[in-house]
């Protein structure tokens, strides 16, 4: 018979392994940056605001968008500076 504190040959007892944390990398991977927005979409977001805004001032009546826009538009341009 085998004594059961001793243990068989061939087998090794298990110890339990210690896991050590891993550190993280000191480089941080930083999200891309959203992409820039031009000068042409500012001004379309300008004009799009100035026509909303005449657009409130008609009563928010439909059927003259096209006109809000045209407006809108032609009070941004005149605002800029010719280059």
């Amino acid at each position: 018979m085998m004594n059961p504190t001793v243990p068989r040959e061939g087998k090794q007892k298990m110890r339990p392994r210690s896991v050590k944390p891993q550190p993280e990398p000191a480089t941080t991977v930083s999200k891309p940056a959203a992409p820039p927005v031009s000068s042409c979409d500012d001004l379309r977001v300008l004009i799009a605001k100035r026509a909303y805004e005449l657009y409130c001032e008609r009563g928010y009546r439909h059927g003259y968008a096209l006109d809000d826009w045209l407006d809108a538009e032609r009070e941004i341009l005149s605002q800029i500076p010719p280059a």
